[in-house]
C-alpha cells in the first residue's frame, strides 16, 4: 500500500474504531473479545484496503468480517469449554507434564530429533502462535498438510519425550 492509502485507512480506522469495537461487544458480551474480534475485522480491511473501490461500503464489509469472526470464534473447539467454580483434582497416578518434560531444555533437545519439516510446522504453531493457514502459507503448503505434519511432529515428540524419560528417569 502506498502512504496514501495507509492516511485513508488510518482515518478510517481513528473514525471507526470504537464503534466497531461496541459492535463486537454487543455480538460476544466481552470487552476483551471484542477487542480481538474488532482487530481481526481490521486487519481483514486493512488486507483487502486497496481492492475496496466503495469506501462507503467499508462499513458494510467490516460488519461482515466481524460477524464471521464471531461465528468462527464459536465454532473453535475451545470454546466449548465450561467454566467452573471448582477445579477437578488431577489422577494421583497421572504423571503431570512437569514430570514427563523437566525443562525448556529437554524439549528443545527432544525437537532437535523431529524431521525438518515437522518440526518447522510445530514451531511455528506452538512456539510462533500461527493458526494453521498462516504456517501453510508460511510453508508454502496446504492447510491439509500442516495439520498432517502437526498430528505427525507431536506423535515424534512425545515418542522422543517418553524415550528420554525412559532412559534418564
Amino acid at each position: 500500500m502506498d502512504q496514501r492509502d495507509e492516511d485513508e485507512f488510518a482515518e478510517y480506522f481513528s473514525a471507526r474504531r470504537d464503534a466497531v469495537r461496541r459492535t463486537a461487544y454487543l455480538l460476544c458480551g466481552d470487552w476483551h473479545k471484542a477487542d480481538d474480534l474488532a482487530q481481526t475485522a481490521f486487519v481483514a480491511v486493512h488486507r483487502r484496503w486497496k481492492k475496496i473501490r466503495d469506501r462507503a461500503a467499508t462499513d458494510a464489509y467490516v460488519r461482515k468480517t466481524l460477524v464471521r469472526a464471531v461465528i468462527d470464534e464459536s465454532r473453535r473447539p475451545w470454546r466449548r469449554e465450561w467454566q467452573t467454580e471448582v477445579l477437578p483434582e488431577p489422577a494421583v497416578d497421572a504423571p503431570g507434564l512437569a514430570d514427563r518434560v523437566a525443562t525448556r531444555e529437554d524439549l528443545l533437545a527432544a525437537l532437535k530429533e523431529v524431521p525438518p519439516k515437522q518440526r518447522a510446522v510445530l514451531v511455528l504453531r506452538y512456539f510462533e502462535g500461527l493458526d494453521v493457514g498462516a504456517a501453510a502459507k508460511a510453508l508454502g503448503c496446504s492447510e491439509g498438510n500442516v495439520k498432517s505434519q502437526t498430528a505427525r511432529g507431536l506423535a515424534n515428540l512425545r515418542e522422543v519425550l517418553e524415550r528420554e524419560v525412559e532412559a534418564n528417569g
